[in-house]
C-alpha cells in the first residue's frame, strides 16, 4: 500500500496482516480520487476516515492537499500503525487518530463538518442506513461535502438520503452522497 498522489506519491502506507482490515485496491483508489478530484478541490479539505484501517484514504488526502484527516477506528493495532504513517510522513500534526466504535463517534457532536468523509465497514455490516443518515442528515458533512461507502455491490442505496451515484469495480460498489437537506 502506497500513497498514490501529491506530496507523498510513491510513500508506503504502514500495514499488518490482519483478517478484520481490507485496505481500498489502488485501483479502486486511483479510480475514487479521480472521481472526487472532478468534484473537489482537495486544497484546505477537512477529511473524515471511518473504518479508518491502516489510513489508506485519510493520507492520501492529505498527500493531495487536505488541511486535516481524522481517522476512527477501534482496532488498537491499526491505529498505532496509523500513527507510524503519519509521523513517517511528517504529517502527525495533521491528523487526528480516534479509537470508537464507529456508530458511537457518529453519536457525538464534535461541532466539526467533514468536506470529505470516507466509510468502509465490513462488507458483513448489517445496517448501512444506521452510518448514512446521521452523517448526511446531521452536522457530520459539509454542505457542499461527498460521503463515500464502500460496500459489496449487492446492495443498493438509491433510497437513502443524500445519495447522488455509485460506481461499481467487480463486486466492490462504492455509493457517493452529499448532505442531505430535506426535512
Amino acid at each position: 500500500m502506497q500513497v498514490q498522489a501529491g506530496k507523498y506519491r510513491g510513500r508506503k502506507i504502514r500495514h499488518i496482516p490482519s483478517r478484520d482490515i481490507r485496505p481500498c485496491s489502488s485501483r479502486v483508489k486511483k479510480s475514487l480520487f479521480d472521481t472526487i478530484g472532478a468534484r473537489l478541490d482537495f486544497e484546505d479539505l477537512e477529511v473524515l476516515d471511518l473504518f479508518a484501517g491502516f489510513g489508506n484514504m485519510g493520507f492520501e488526502s492529505l498527500s493531495r492537499g487536505a488541511r486535516s484527516a481524522c481517522f476512527v477506528e477501534q482496532n488498537r493495532q491499526a491505529l498505532e500503525t496509523m500513527k507510524g504513517t503519519a509521523a513517517d510522513l511528517g504529517v502527525t500534526a495533521m491528523s487526528r487518530f480516534v479509537m470508537a466504535d464507529v456508530t458511537a463517534f457518529l453519536r457525538r457532536d464534535e461541532g466539526v463538518a467533514y468536506d470529505l468523509v470516507f466509510c468502509d465497514p465490513p462488507y458483513r455490516w448489517e445496517d448501512y442506513g444506521s452510518l448514512v443518515r446521521p452523517i448526511v442528515t446531521g452536522g457530520v458533512l459539509a454542505s457542499e461535502g461527498l460521503l463515500l461507502v464502500e460496500h459489496h455491490s449487492s446492495h443498493d442505496f438509491s433510497s437513502l438520503p443524500g445519495y447522488l451515484f455509485h460506481k461499481d469495480y467487480g463486486t466492490t460498489r462504492v455509493s457517493f452522497f452529499t448532505r442531505d437537506t430535506e426535512p
